[in-house]
């Protein structure tokens, strides 16, 4: 068990602070690097759309947040079903200087059965990130919503060169759950241990934190929580967690019965 208060810190240091709102501006991405300081550390990642990347990289740079890096979205949010526009979309990423881009899998494709071009993206995009950037398959869990389909389209991403496996857009119904967490890990797990996961959408609380860190804790091992291999990607967990943790500094022990 990782004590809430504990868990909470942790995921401060594995959060992808993210901004991905269609009316973003140079003032909203300026304003979403403010909050990543915080009294109790620096997230990992700041996830932006594409065409905010330099913008964040040179306002992290006036705020001295060297240790962050930068994340977009490429195929996103729909998982379409053109490799080329996919792979494309990616590259012109990585040029922006995106240190990980998180790509949508095609899963409707993938739900009609067309494995081959789910296969084909997911690979076309890791060679578009080349040596320069991480890749994150977002499998929208939601959608495939069946245990089996989100093991297939896991050991699929995996295979075909993916660094993290994300639940979700956080732009459909359902989002990330404990559930599909657990085929996911699972899959990692039966893989090596080393592909990297990101919880989505709908981690909201410090509670909700602690019970994704505990489960990749039970089947990957306390090593596996580092920003390498474990991310929530958050918009409103962090003010959350902030609010608990000023609560528990200042004497107030109420946040931790979140």
């Amino acid at each position: 068990m990782i004590e809430t208060a504990a868990a909470a810190k942790l995921a401060i240091q594995l959060m992808d602070l993210t901004s991905l709102n269609l009316q973003d501006t140079p003032a909203a991405i300026t304003a979403l690097c403010e909050s990543a300081h915080t009294p109790f550390g620096q997230p990992a990642a700041l996830c932006v759309y594409p065409e905010h990347v330099v913008w964040a990289r040179h306002e992290c740079k006036r705020l001295a947040l060297t240790n962050i890096k930068i994340a977009t979205v490429t195929n996103f949010p729909g998982g379409y079903e053109d490799a080329h526009r996919a792979a494309e979309e990616t590259e012109r990423a990585v040029y922006a200087g995106a240190d990980e881009v998180d790509v949508v899998f095609p899963y409707q494709a993938f739900l009609t059965g067309n494995k081959n071009l789910a296969e084909q993206l997911v690979a076309a995009c890791k060679q578009a990130c080349g040596d320069r950037s991480k890749l994150k398959v977002i499998l929208e869990t939601g959608v495939l919503e069946q245990p089996e389909l989100i093991r297939e389209a896991s050991y699929l991403a995996i295979g075909s060169g993916a660094d993290f496996i994300k639940t979700s857009t956080g732009k459909v119904s359902v989002n990330a759950t404990l559930l599909a967490a657990r085929e996911m890990l699972t899959v990692i797990a039966e893989t090596g241990g080393t592909c990297g996961f990101k919880a989505a959408g709908g981690v909201r609380t410090a509670t909700d934190a602690q019970s994704y860190l505990e489960l990749a804790e039970e089947l990957l091992g306390r090593d596996y929580l580092t920003p390498d291999t474990f991310r929530f990607g958050a918009s409103g967990l962090l003010k959350n967690i902030q609010t608990m943790l000023a609560g528990d500094e200042s004497g107030d022990q109420s946040g931790t019965n979140y």
